[in-house]
Protein backbone atom coordinates (compact mmCIF):
# COMPACT_ATOMS: atom_id res chain seq x y z
CA UNK A 1 0.00 0.00 0.00
CA UNK A 2 1.12 3.58 -0.71
CA UNK A 3 1.78 4.88 2.79
CA UNK A 4 1.99 8.51 1.66
CA UNK A 5 -1.47 8.22 0.14
CA UNK A 6 -2.85 6.61 3.28
CA UNK A 7 -1.32 9.33 5.45
CA UNK A 8 -2.87 12.03 3.27
CA UNK A 9 -6.28 10.37 3.63
CA UNK A 10 -6.15 10.27 7.43
CA UNK A 11 -5.52 6.52 7.73
CA UNK A 12 -3.77 5.85 11.05
CA UNK A 13 -3.65 2.05 10.78
CA UNK A 14 -4.76 -0.65 8.42
CA UNK A 15 -4.89 -4.42 8.16
CA UNK A 16 -5.74 -7.36 5.94
CA UNK A 17 -7.87 -10.47 6.36
CA UNK A 18 -9.18 -13.31 4.23
CA UNK A 19 -11.72 -14.50 6.81
CA UNK A 20 -15.31 -13.82 5.72
CA UNK A 21 -17.12 -15.01 8.85
CA UNK A 22 -17.21 -12.79 11.94
CA UNK A 23 -15.94 -14.15 15.24
CA UNK A 24 -18.66 -12.46 17.26
CA UNK A 25 -21.78 -13.33 15.27
CA UNK A 26 -23.34 -15.62 17.91
CA UNK A 27 -22.62 -12.99 20.55
CA UNK A 28 -24.29 -10.42 18.31
CA UNK A 29 -27.36 -12.67 17.83
CA UNK A 30 -27.76 -13.10 21.59
CA UNK A 31 -27.54 -9.33 21.99
CA UNK A 32 -30.39 -8.86 19.50
CA UNK A 33 -32.44 -11.68 21.01
CA UNK A 34 -32.22 -9.96 24.40
CA UNK A 35 -33.67 -6.80 22.73
CA UNK A 36 -30.66 -4.67 23.65
CA UNK A 37 -30.68 -3.19 20.16
CA UNK A 38 -33.68 -1.12 21.29
CA UNK A 39 -35.03 1.13 18.51
CA UNK A 40 -32.25 0.15 16.09
CA UNK A 41 -34.45 -2.21 14.11
CA UNK A 42 -32.08 -2.35 11.15
CA UNK A 43 -29.80 -4.48 13.35
CA UNK A 44 -32.51 -7.07 13.96
CA UNK A 45 -34.43 -7.38 10.69
CA UNK A 46 -33.63 -9.59 7.68
CA UNK A 47 -30.12 -8.13 7.59
CA UNK A 48 -29.19 -9.88 10.83
CA UNK A 49 -28.41 -13.19 9.14
CA UNK A 50 -26.69 -11.44 6.25
CA UNK A 51 -24.06 -10.39 8.79
CA UNK A 52 -23.11 -14.04 9.45
CA UNK A 53 -20.82 -14.07 6.40
CA UNK A 54 -19.51 -11.30 4.15
CA UNK A 55 -20.18 -13.60 1.19
CA UNK A 56 -23.89 -13.09 1.82
CA UNK A 57 -23.31 -9.44 0.92
CA UNK A 58 -20.51 -9.82 -1.62
CA UNK A 59 -20.39 -13.38 -3.03
CA UNK A 60 -17.07 -12.75 -4.80
CA UNK A 61 -15.30 -11.97 -1.51
CA UNK A 62 -11.75 -13.26 -1.21
CA UNK A 63 -10.15 -10.73 1.13
CA UNK A 64 -10.55 -7.33 2.77
CA UNK A 65 -8.42 -4.29 3.46
CA UNK A 66 -9.54 -2.54 6.64
CA UNK A 67 -8.63 1.08 7.42
CA UNK A 68 -8.92 3.29 10.50
CA UNK A 69 -9.68 6.93 9.64
CA UNK A 70 -8.84 9.24 12.54
CA UNK A 71 -10.91 12.16 13.85
CA UNK A 72 -8.52 12.90 16.74
CA UNK A 73 -7.88 16.58 15.81
CA UNK A 74 -11.58 17.41 16.18
CA UNK A 75 -11.76 15.49 19.46
CA UNK A 76 -8.77 17.30 20.94
CA UNK A 77 -10.15 20.68 19.86
CA UNK A 78 -13.44 19.88 21.59
CA UNK A 79 -11.78 18.79 24.82
CA UNK A 80 -9.50 21.84 24.94
CA UNK A 81 -12.46 24.16 24.33
CA UNK A 82 -14.76 22.28 26.73
CA UNK A 83 -17.26 21.39 24.02
CA UNK A 84 -19.02 18.08 24.50
CA UNK A 85 -22.41 18.83 22.94
CA UNK A 86 -21.64 17.03 19.68
CA UNK A 87 -19.78 13.74 19.18
CA UNK A 88 -16.39 14.44 17.61
CA UNK A 89 -16.86 12.15 14.63
CA UNK A 90 -19.61 14.46 13.32
CA UNK A 91 -17.07 17.27 12.78
CA UNK A 92 -13.98 15.12 12.32
CA UNK A 93 -13.99 15.10 8.52
CA UNK A 94 -14.22 18.84 7.80
CA UNK A 95 -17.85 18.76 8.91
CA UNK A 96 -18.87 16.45 6.07
CA UNK A 97 -20.95 13.35 6.69
CA UNK A 98 -18.26 10.68 6.99
CA UNK A 99 -20.31 8.22 4.92
CA UNK A 100 -19.73 10.31 1.80
CA UNK A 101 -16.21 11.52 2.60
CA UNK A 102 -14.81 8.13 3.59
CA UNK A 103 -16.49 6.46 0.62
CA UNK A 104 -14.58 8.91 -1.57
CA UNK A 105 -11.30 8.12 0.18
CA UNK A 106 -11.84 4.36 0.04
CA UNK A 107 -12.68 4.51 -3.66
CA UNK A 108 -9.46 6.45 -4.21
CA UNK A 109 -7.49 3.70 -2.46
CA UNK A 110 -9.35 1.14 -4.56
CA UNK A 111 -8.11 2.74 -7.78
CA UNK A 112 -4.53 1.86 -6.77
CA UNK A 113 -5.30 -1.88 -6.78
CA UNK A 114 -4.51 -3.16 -10.26
CA UNK A 115 -6.99 -5.56 -11.84
CA UNK A 116 -8.87 -6.08 -8.57
CA UNK A 117 -12.52 -5.36 -7.95
CA UNK A 118 -13.16 -3.55 -4.69
CA UNK A 119 -16.41 -2.84 -2.88
CA UNK A 120 -16.61 -0.13 -0.21
CA UNK A 121 -18.17 -1.04 3.11
CA UNK A 122 -18.89 1.32 6.00
CA UNK A 123 -21.41 1.01 8.81
CA UNK A 124 -24.42 1.22 6.49
CA UNK A 125 -23.87 -2.25 4.98
CA UNK A 126 -24.85 -5.48 6.80
CA UNK A 127 -21.23 -6.19 7.76
CA UNK A 128 -19.96 -6.37 11.34
CA UNK A 129 -17.20 -3.85 10.67
CA UNK A 130 -15.65 -3.85 14.15
CA UNK A 131 -15.32 -7.63 13.97
CA UNK A 132 -13.80 -7.31 10.51
CA UNK A 133 -11.19 -4.93 11.95
CA UNK A 134 -10.46 -7.35 14.79
CA UNK A 135 -9.99 -10.16 12.25
CA UNK A 136 -7.52 -7.89 10.45
CA UNK A 137 -5.49 -7.64 13.67
CA UNK A 138 -6.32 -3.99 14.37
CA UNK A 139 -7.52 -4.25 17.95
CA UNK A 140 -9.88 -5.77 20.50
CA UNK A 141 -13.43 -5.25 21.75
CA UNK A 142 -13.32 -2.90 24.73
CA UNK A 143 -15.67 -2.96 27.71
CA UNK A 144 -17.58 -0.08 26.09
CA UNK A 145 -18.23 -2.43 23.11
CA UNK A 146 -16.02 -0.32 20.83
CA UNK A 147 -12.99 -1.65 18.99
CA UNK A 148 -9.82 -0.27 20.57
CA UNK A 149 -6.50 -0.03 18.76
CA UNK A 150 -3.39 -0.19 20.94
CA UNK A 151 -1.69 2.73 19.13
CA UNK A 152 -4.71 4.83 18.20
CA UNK A 153 -7.32 4.26 20.89
CA UNK A 154 -10.84 4.51 19.46
CA UNK A 155 -11.21 7.99 17.93
CA UNK A 156 -11.57 6.66 14.39
CA UNK A 157 -14.11 5.40 11.86
CA UNK A 158 -13.63 1.96 10.31
CA UNK A 159 -13.86 1.70 6.54
CA UNK A 160 -13.03 -1.32 4.38
CA UNK A 161 -12.56 -2.52 0.84
CA UNK A 162 -13.94 -5.98 0.06
CA UNK A 163 -11.87 -7.58 -2.70
CA UNK A 164 -12.49 -10.32 -5.24
CA UNK A 165 -8.89 -11.53 -5.04
CA UNK A 166 -6.38 -12.42 -2.35
CA UNK A 167 -3.37 -10.19 -1.90
CA UNK A 168 0.21 -11.11 -1.08
CA UNK A 169 -0.17 -9.75 2.44
CA UNK A 170 -0.11 -11.24 5.90
CA UNK A 171 -2.81 -10.73 8.50
CA UNK A 172 -1.55 -9.13 11.69
CA UNK A 173 -1.60 -11.30 14.77
CA UNK A 174 -4.84 -10.97 16.72
CA UNK A 175 -4.54 -8.46 19.53
CA UNK A 176 -5.31 -9.58 23.06
CA UNK A 177 -7.61 -7.83 25.51
CA UNK A 178 -5.80 -4.84 27.04
CA UNK A 179 -8.68 -3.53 29.18
CA UNK A 180 -7.60 -5.55 32.20
CA UNK A 181 -9.34 -4.52 35.42
CA UNK A 182 -10.14 -1.01 34.15
CA UNK A 183 -13.83 -0.08 34.37
CA UNK A 184 -13.62 3.66 33.77
CA UNK A 185 -16.01 3.58 30.81
CA UNK A 186 -18.57 1.57 32.78
CA UNK A 187 -18.37 3.92 35.75
CA UNK A 188 -18.50 7.08 33.64
CA UNK A 189 -21.62 6.24 31.61
CA UNK A 190 -24.39 8.36 33.22
CA UNK A 191 -27.21 6.13 31.94
CA UNK A 192 -25.61 2.74 32.80
CA UNK A 193 -25.81 1.67 29.16
CA UNK A 194 -22.72 -0.58 29.28
CA UNK A 195 -22.60 -4.19 30.47
CA UNK A 196 -19.03 -5.03 31.60
CA UNK A 197 -19.67 -8.78 31.58
CA UNK A 198 -20.87 -9.09 27.99
CA UNK A 199 -19.11 -5.93 26.74
CA UNK A 200 -22.32 -4.87 25.05
CA UNK A 201 -24.26 -1.65 24.84
CA UNK A 202 -27.93 -1.41 25.76
CA UNK A 203 -29.04 0.88 22.94
CA UNK A 204 -32.25 1.82 24.78
CA UNK A 205 -30.14 3.50 27.47
CA UNK A 206 -27.47 5.01 25.21
CA UNK A 207 -27.29 8.79 24.84
CA UNK A 208 -26.04 8.45 21.26
CA UNK A 209 -29.05 6.34 20.32
CA UNK A 210 -31.40 8.81 21.95
CA UNK A 211 -29.92 11.94 20.36
CA UNK A 212 -29.21 10.54 16.88
CA UNK A 213 -31.55 7.64 16.14
CA UNK A 214 -34.86 8.76 17.69
CA UNK A 215 -36.58 11.17 15.30
CA UNK A 216 -39.62 12.01 17.45
CA UNK A 217 -40.21 13.33 20.93
CA UNK A 218 -39.43 10.75 23.60
CA UNK A 219 -38.36 10.69 27.26
CA UNK A 220 -34.60 10.78 27.79
CA UNK A 221 -32.91 7.73 29.35
CA UNK A 222 -32.65 7.94 33.12
CA UNK A 223 -29.35 9.50 34.10
CA UNK A 224 -28.96 11.69 31.01
CA UNK A 225 -29.44 14.70 33.27
CA UNK A 226 -26.01 13.85 34.70
CA UNK A 227 -24.29 14.03 31.31
CA UNK A 228 -22.13 16.92 30.09
CA UNK A 229 -24.88 18.45 27.95
CA UNK A 230 -24.68 16.14 24.93
CA UNK A 231 -27.21 16.99 22.22
CA UNK A 232 -25.85 14.88 19.32
CA UNK A 233 -24.05 11.66 20.09
CA UNK A 234 -21.88 10.98 23.12
CA UNK A 235 -18.14 10.41 23.63
CA UNK A 236 -18.09 9.92 27.40
CA UNK A 237 -16.97 6.28 27.38
CA UNK A 238 -14.20 7.12 24.92
CA UNK A 239 -13.06 10.28 26.66
CA UNK A 240 -12.26 8.42 29.89
CA UNK A 241 -10.55 5.47 28.17
CA UNK A 242 -6.81 5.34 29.02
CA UNK A 243 -6.04 4.06 25.54
CA UNK A 244 -7.14 7.42 24.10
CA UNK A 245 -4.82 9.54 26.27
CA UNK A 246 -1.51 8.97 24.49
CA UNK A 247 -2.86 9.37 20.91
CA UNK A 248 -4.43 12.72 21.90
CA UNK A 249 -1.17 13.97 23.42
CA UNK A 250 0.59 13.72 20.05
CA UNK A 251 -2.24 15.44 18.15
CA UNK A 252 -2.28 19.12 17.29
CA UNK A 253 -5.54 20.75 18.33
CA UNK A 254 -7.40 21.85 15.22
CA UNK A 255 -10.90 21.98 13.81
CA UNK A 256 -10.69 22.62 10.10
CA UNK A 257 -14.14 23.45 8.78
CA UNK A 258 -14.77 24.97 5.35
CA UNK A 259 -16.55 28.33 5.33
CA UNK A 260 -19.78 26.64 4.21
CA UNK A 261 -19.88 24.89 7.59
CA UNK A 262 -19.28 27.99 9.69
CA UNK A 263 -22.88 27.73 10.93
CA UNK A 264 -21.79 24.75 13.04
CA UNK A 265 -19.77 26.89 15.44
CA UNK A 266 -22.45 29.57 15.43
CA UNK A 267 -25.37 27.21 16.04
CA UNK A 268 -23.89 24.81 18.54
CA UNK A 269 -21.08 26.64 20.30
CA UNK A 270 -21.78 30.38 20.21
CA UNK A 271 -25.56 30.75 20.37
CA UNK A 272 -27.37 29.99 23.66
CA UNK A 273 -29.32 26.74 23.44
CA UNK A 274 -32.61 28.54 24.07
CA UNK A 275 -31.98 30.70 20.99
CA UNK A 276 -31.31 27.55 18.98
CA UNK A 277 -34.62 26.10 20.15
CA UNK A 278 -36.47 29.25 19.05
CA UNK A 279 -34.81 29.03 15.62
CA UNK A 280 -35.99 25.44 15.26
CA UNK A 281 -39.54 26.33 16.29
CA UNK A 282 -39.67 29.01 13.58
CA UNK A 283 -38.46 26.85 10.69
CA UNK A 284 -39.72 23.85 8.79
CA UNK A 285 -38.00 20.47 8.65
CA UNK A 286 -37.15 21.18 5.00
CA UNK A 287 -35.41 24.43 5.96
CA UNK A 288 -33.37 22.67 8.62
CA UNK A 289 -32.42 19.86 6.24
CA UNK A 290 -31.23 22.46 3.75
CA UNK A 291 -28.96 24.04 6.38
CA UNK A 292 -27.54 20.75 7.65
CA UNK A 293 -27.43 18.91 4.32
CA UNK A 294 -24.13 17.12 3.75
CA UNK A 295 -23.33 16.80 7.46
CA UNK A 296 -24.01 14.01 9.94
CA UNK A 297 -26.13 16.48 11.90
CA UNK A 298 -29.15 16.32 9.60
CA UNK A 299 -30.10 12.80 10.73
CA UNK A 300 -32.41 13.59 13.71
CA UNK A 301 -34.51 16.12 11.78
CA UNK A 302 -36.24 19.14 13.31
CA UNK A 303 -38.42 17.19 15.78
CA UNK A 304 -35.45 15.07 16.82
CA UNK A 305 -33.30 18.14 17.46
CA UNK A 306 -36.03 19.79 19.53
CA UNK A 307 -36.33 16.57 21.57
CA UNK A 308 -32.57 16.67 22.24
CA UNK A 309 -32.68 20.29 23.35
CA UNK A 310 -35.65 19.65 25.65
CA UNK A 311 -33.58 16.95 27.36
CA UNK A 312 -30.75 19.47 27.65
CA UNK A 313 -33.04 22.04 29.29
CA UNK A 314 -34.33 19.49 31.80
CA UNK A 315 -30.79 19.24 33.12
CA UNK A 316 -31.13 22.83 34.41
CA UNK A 317 -28.17 24.15 32.42
CA UNK A 318 -27.04 27.71 33.09
CA UNK A 319 -26.20 28.61 29.49
CA UNK A 320 -29.70 28.54 27.98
Amino acid sequence: MDQKLLDSLGVVDWGYTEESKPLSFEHYKKWVQSSQHGPLNYLADHRLNLRSDIKNVYPEFQSALVFLFSYRPAKKWMIENNHHEIAAYALGFEGDDYHYELKRRLELIGTTLDDIESVVTLDIQPVLERDLAVRAGLGWFGKNSMMINQKEGSYFIIGSLLLNKKLDLETKASDVDHCGHCNLCIEACPTDALDPETRTLNAKLCISTYTIELFKDAPAPIGMENSRGEIFGCDICQDVCPWNKKPLQKTLAALSLPEKFSFLKDWFYTSPKLELMKRLEDMSNRELKKILRGTALDRPGRVGWMKNLKAYFRSNRNDL
